[in-house]
C-alpha cells in the first residue's frame, strides 16, 4: 500500500468450515463421490436449503450455509436439496418447492426469508424449519422452528478497534446492503469499536456511513449488484476513508475492487474470512468479522437427523466461538506494539461481561 502507515490488530482463529465442493442442488451421489472413503452411508433424511438473493457463490452467508449442508451430506449421510433465490419474488415459491419435494428439514438463509419460512413452518408442523440471521416472529414460532442468530456486534467491535488503529487518514467507513438487523448489527459494533479506540488512545477517528444513535446510514438496497458497492466505496475514498467494512454480501466485493484499484484502501470482510474466500483481494483484507454459519447449519441438520431437533435458538457469541475476527494474515508483521494485548483484553472483557457491546439488533 502506498503512503500508508500500517497498524493492525490481533488475528483470532479462523473459521473452519468443512466444504465438500458442492454446488446448489447437488445430488447425494455428488456429495459422496466415488473414491471418497470418508463419506458416510446415506440415511433416510433430507435436509434442504433456500438461499437469499446473491446465490450460492456469494462468498458470504449463502455460501457459508451451503458449506454446512455439504458437510452434513458428507459426514452424516443425509440427502440434500437446494433452491437458489435470485430476488425476493423467489422466496415463497422456493420454500414451497422444498416442502413439496419431501424435505425433513428446511433452512432459510437470511433475514429476508423470515416470512416465507415462518408461514411454511405454520402450515407444515411435521417439517422442521430453521432460519439463519433472524428469529421467528411470534405468529410463526413453534416446536418445529429454530433461529440461527449471531451477536456479530461483539466481533465487529474488535474489527472497528483494529480499523481505527490502522487508518492513516483518521477516517474509516461502513455501509450495508439493506437496512435489516443482520446487517446493522455489524455496523453498530464497528462504530463502537472505533469509539473505544478513540477513548483509549486519545484519538478522533471518524466513521462514515453509519450513525448508531439514529440508526441511519448508507445502504445499496441490494446484495448482488457489485457495481453499487464499487460506487459507494469510491465515494467513501473520495471523502478520505482508507478502511471500509461493506456488510452487503457480493456487493461488498465491488467495494473490495474499488479499494484494490485505489491502492491506499483496506477492506474488512464479513461473514467469512475474505482472505480465504475472496483470495483475489487478500492483499487488501485487513481482517474479517466472521460468523460460524456453516457450523450452525451442520449442527441443526445433525440434530434433526438424530431426532433431536430443538426449538431453542442458537446464538453465536465470542464466548462460544460463534463469532470472531479472522487472522490478520499478511498484516501480522505490521502490528503496532501493544495492540495485540489490547485486542486480547477487549475480547476477554466481552466474554467475561465486563464490556457489553450493545445493538438494537442483538439477540
Amino acid at each position: 500500500m502506498k503512503n500508508m502507515k500500517f497498524a493492525a490488530g490481533l488475528g483470532a482463529a479462523a473459521m473452519v468450515l468443512a466444504a465438500c465442493g458442492g454446488n446448489g442442488g447437488s445430488s447425494t451421489e455428488e456429495g459422496t463421490a466415488a473414491g471418497d472413503s470418508t463419506a458416510a452411508a446415506q440415511i433416510d433424511y433430507t435436509a434442504c436449503l433456500v438461499s437469499d438473493a446473491g446465490g450460492w457463490d456469494d462468498k458470504s452467508f449463502n455460501e457459508s450455509a451451503l458449506n454446512g449442508l455439504n458437510q452434513a451430506v458428507k459426514e452424516l449421510g443425509v440427502k440434500d436439496n437446494t433452491a437458489e433465490s435470485k430476488d425476493s419474488s423467489d422466496f415463497q415459491p422456493n420454500v414451497q418447492s422444498m416442502v413439496d419435494s419431501g424435505c425433513n428439514e428446511i433452512i432459510g438463509v437470511g433475514y429476508n426469508l423470515a416470512d416465507a419460512i415462518g408461514a411454511a413452518a405454520v402450515d407444515n408442523p411435521d417439517i422442521d424449519f430453521a432460519l439463519v440471521d433472524s428469529t421467528f416472529a411470534d405468529d410463526y414460532a413453534g416446536d418445529n422452528t429454530r433461529a440461527l442468530v449471531f451477536n456479530t456486534q461483539e466481533a465487529a467491535y474488535l474489527a472497528g478497534y483494529a480499523a481505527a488503529a490502522m487508518t492513516s487518514t483518521g477516517t474509516v467507513a461502513t455501509f450495508g446492503g439493506m437496512a435489516i438487523p443482520s446487517v446493522t448489527i455489524f455496523m453498530d459494533g464497528f462504530v463502537d469499536g472505533v469509539a473505544k479506540y478513540n477513548e483509549d488512545n486519545g484519538k478522533d477517528v471518524k466513521v462514515l456511513g453509519w450513525d448508531k444513535e439514529t440508526q441511519k446510514g448508507q445502504f445499496t438496497n441490494s446484495f448482488d449488484d457489485q457495481t453499487l458497492g464499487t460506487q459507494v466505496a469510491q465515494q467513501f475514498i473520495q471523502q478520505g476513508a482508507d478502511i471500509i467494512m461493506p456488510v452487503a454480501g457480493p456487493v461488498g466485493l465491488g467495494a473490495a475492487a474499488a479499494a484494490q484499484s485505489d491502492g491506499d484502501t483496506l477492506i474488512v470482510g464479513v461473514d467469512s474470512d475474505w482472505y480465504e474466500s475472496a483470495p483475489e483481494y487478500k492483499d487488501i483484507v485487513l481482517t474479517s468479522v466472521m460468523k460460524e454459519i456453516g457450523t450452525s447449519v451442520y449442527d441443526t441438520i445433525k440434530a434433526g437427523s438424530e431426532g433431536k431437533f430443538s426449538n431453542e435458538n442458537y446464538v453465536g457469541t465470542l464466548a462460544n466461538g460463534g463469532v470472531d475476527i479472522a487472522p490478520f494474515h499478511d498484516f501480522e508483521s505490521k502490528l503496532p506494539d501493544g495492540l495485540t494485548d489490547q485486542l486480547n483484553q477487549l475480547k476477554q472483557d466481552i466474554i467475561d461481561g465486563k464490556i457489553t457491546v450493545e445493538s438494537p439488533s442483538s439477540n
